[in-house]
């Protein structure tokens, strides 16, 4: 499936398994002297099945990110229970099922796009041949790939947030948490991440995702949770949320004026005439641009950025993985803090250097002339005497001693 299809997906039913349960989640900051200073989250429970599309809404320091990082066990709560594959979040094997993609994506500015994926797979013990096989799918996947020697401190903010994805999904977690993925992308790159989450969720993949984008979050999630002041103020299907009970909608071709006279009149007979509406159904703005960008790549050109129009990595849609191995350059680029501006010095012959100091030396005294010496004028001896004695006399008057 492209990203360029008119329409997304249908979803897939998720599971009634488990994957989150969060019973009573409270925390409370404090400040300095433990006095509590704001409640960020305040007696949350929710539970999340796999496969299923989870998002988190509501406005700025409404609780969604406290509640993100006690879920990934960077914050404790400060009462409450949270279980992750029935486990604790601080369990060492849950977080190895995990992949995160902050809100800024914090990574090494002076590795490549394939040394980052390279370090992540690392982190996660997976064999040499196996990082090379996923980084190169990732990569062609956000659209990287002719980007791929670039250090990631050059990238715009929107290919920054494409390898950020591609590193949250480098160890196939079966819990992906993204928070704000499409922050900094273009529409293209908001569909393609998109249908990456309805392909995770095909597979059994669970994904939780925090958005302040709600036509995003309309497009993937199953249901949904809304926050306000560190509380759940709702949460449900989007088609229980959304739902306008009280109306429905008729969508028919373009009907001759008799016929579409005649259904108005039967209408009229049950509903007042200020409750009918009559309009042409409009496609929104997404899909008719990426419509006008698919008839415009008949003349694509050739870029050094991010590209488009690439298919889920073959091994998150579950499918077979080629490649060869590779040899790491992490470390070695990690050690250092800015590029080298020049090359290692050359070895140098001991031996060699002291024969040359030895000829220079020899070749120095051979040139010198001696200095010719003078013999001092008895009339200058004269001089000097005649002022010494005047000297002392004069410190003797000084001093008041007789002359």
């Amino acid at each position: 499936m492209t990203v360029l299809e008119s329409k997304l997906a249908p979803k897939v039913t998720p599971s009634t398994e488990n994957v989150i349960v969060v019973r009573g989640l409270t925390k409370i900051f404090k400040d300095f002297w433990g006095r509590p200073k704001a409640r960020a989250v305040d007696n949350v429970s929710f539970e999340v099945k796999r496969g299923e599309v989870f998002g988190l809404l509501g406005p700025n320091g409404s609780g969604k990110s406290t509640t993100v990082k006690m879920l990934l066990g960077l914050l404790f709560p400060t009462k409450g229970h949270i279980e992750i594959f029935e486990s604790s979040p601080r369990h060492v094997p849950t977080k190895s099922r995990i992949g995160y993609l902050p809100e800024e994506s914090y990574l090494y500015k002076y590795l490549d796009s394939d040394e980052t994926l390279d370090f992540f797979g690392n982190l996660f013990d997976l064999p040499p041949q196996e990082r090379k096989q996923r980084s190169e799918q990732l990569l062609e996947m956000v659209g990287l790939s002719k980007a791929r020697r670039r250090q990631v401190g050059e990238f715009s903010k929107g290919m920054q947030r494409r390898i950020g994805l591609a590193q949250a999904l480098i160890n196939d977690p079966d819990l992906v948490i993204l928070d704000e993925p499409t922050s900094g992308l273009d529409p293209l790159g908001c569909r393609e991440v998109k249908d990456l989450i309805l392909a995770l969720a095909k597979r059994g993949k669970t994904v939780i995702l925090s958005s302040h984008l709600l036509s995003d979050v309309e497009d993937v999630c199953d249901r949904v949770v809304i926050y306000y002041g560190g509380k759940i103020q709702a949460i449900g299907t989007l088609n229980e949320l959304l739902a306008a009970p009280d109306q429905v909608r008729i969508t028919a071709p373009i009907l001759p004026r008799e016929t579409l006279e005649k259904v108005l009149q039967v209408i009229r007979k049950d509903a007042a005439e200020d409750k009918i509406r009559i309009d042409t159904p409009t496609q929104n703005l997404e899909n008719y641009f990426l419509n006008v960008v698919n008839k415009a790549r008949a003349a694509e050109a050739e870029t050094s950025g991010a590209t488009s129009g690439n298919k889920v990595a073959a091994y998150l849609r579950g499918g077979a993985e080629e490649g060869a191995g590779s040899k790491s350059r992490i470390l070695e680029r990690l050690s250092k803090a800015e590029p080298e501006l020049a090359g290692p010095a050359p070895l140098v012959n001991v031996t060699d250097v002291q024969e040359f100091q030895n000829k220079k030396l020899e070749q120095l005294t051979k040139n010198e002339e001696p200095v010719p010496t003078r013999t001092p004028d008895q009339s200058t001896e004269k001089t000097k005497k005649v002022e010494l004695e005047k000297a002392n006399e004069k410190l003797s008057g000084l001093l008041g001693k007789p002359k």
